[in-house]
């Protein structure tokens, strides 16, 4: 009987070192990959629309990795540059983006549920306070190849009037013309004075991969944008040449221009781009700009975040400075 004891009582101690040393195992395996599974569906780009109290719907953009555990982002908010989020954490199925301070006042921070597959749905908060709603689509990954053929250029304007064209935003302030042959926002700097700000401008007509030329004179100090699908700007003109990626010929806050590259404003010079699906090509007066880079989303001052359909073109006018614009044409891929 002694011996039958024996390993009864090995096997007890043995069953209780064994739940003793794996249980904790066990469990930090559970819970990693409960955090896995909970934090999966909310990886990747995201295209974002919000809609405040008055109805009126504006695009943002987000992209979450994870990094050791650790939740980590970018953001892009209506205008200017994207930035990093303050932190990410996952709370009983719920996202929580820190997004930082956003103007005066409590810190911003995004609450998302993801109710099925590439979809989010939640709210802005500032501090205690419900904001905006938020809905997000997972972005597409427009994986393209590049057409083999394209139609013949055509002009989008015929330097005669503002045909195929519309202006959008403080439209009550609108300074676009044709004049000379040329699509000019007349809007001079009055040093001095604040400017209000004037309306843009765009093609009433959509594309999806096109290539496009235009030719630009941007005046020393100006500002404005050549927005691709209206979701992407090529910058024209400077910031100040503080940041490069704000700078002539910079895809805005994405990729700066070329290393040594120069503004050269107050003189004419042609861009032409070649945009199929996400990746972008850009020669400025022949030489090689952005060879084939891809978009990771849209940047500020985007008209929509539906990545995925065709869109304008449209010029950014809300600034200052004369902006000329001429021989303004485009090609499609050929069927």
């Amino acid at each position: 009987m002694s011996g039958a004891k024996d390993v009864t009582l090995t096997c007890v101690r043995i069953k209780t070192l064994f739940a003793a040393f794996f249980a904790p195992v066990l469990a930090i395996a559970l819970a990693s990959t409960v955090f896995a599974q909970d934090t999966n569906a909310f990886l990747g780009r995201w295209d974002m629309t919000v809609t405040p109290a008055d109805g009126t719907p504006y695009p943002q953009w987000m992209e979450l990795t994870e990094d050791g555990g650790k939740i980590e982002g970018k953001l892009q908010p209506r205008g200017g540059a994207w930035h990093p989020i303050a932190g990410a954490r996952v709370e009983a199925g719920k996202l929580i983006v820190d997004v930082g301070h956003a103007g005066p006042g409590s810190e911003v921070r995004w609450e998302l549920t993801s109710p099925s597959a590439g979809k989010l749905t939640g709210v802005e908060k500032r501090g205690d306070v419900d904001g905006p709603s938020l809905v997000g689509v997972k972005a597409p990954l427009l994986d393209r190849p590049m057409p083999k053929r394209w139609t013949k250029p055509r002009a989008l304007f015929d330097g005669k009037d503002l045909k195929g064209w519309e202006p959008i935003e403080h439209v009550e302030n609108n300074k676009w013309v044709a004049r000379d042959g040329e699509l000019v926002n007349d809007n001079p700097e009055v040093p001095g004075q604040k400017m209000r700000p004037a309306a843009n401008i765009m093609t009433t007509e959509k594309f999806q991969d096109f290539k496009l030329h235009i030719e630009v004179n941007c005046p020393e100090g100006g500002n404005s944008g050549i927005y691709l699908r209206g979701r992407y700007e090529l910058q024209v003109g400077t910031e100040g040449g503080r940041i490069p990626s704000h700078e002539m010929g910079a895809i805005y806050s994405w990729y700066a221009p070329p290393e040594g590259a120069k503004n050269d404003l107050g003189q004419w010079t042609t861009f032409d781009v070649t945009l199929v699906g996400r990746h972008v090509t850009v020669l400025r007066d022949g030489k090689m700009y952005h060879d084939n880079v891809e978009l990771p989303g849209p940047t500020g001052g985007a008209l929509d975040s539906n990545e995925g359909e065709p869109g304008p073109i449209y010029l950014q006018g809300d600034h200052h400075g004369v902006i000329q614009y001429r021989n303004i044409t485009i090609s499609v891929p050929k069927k």
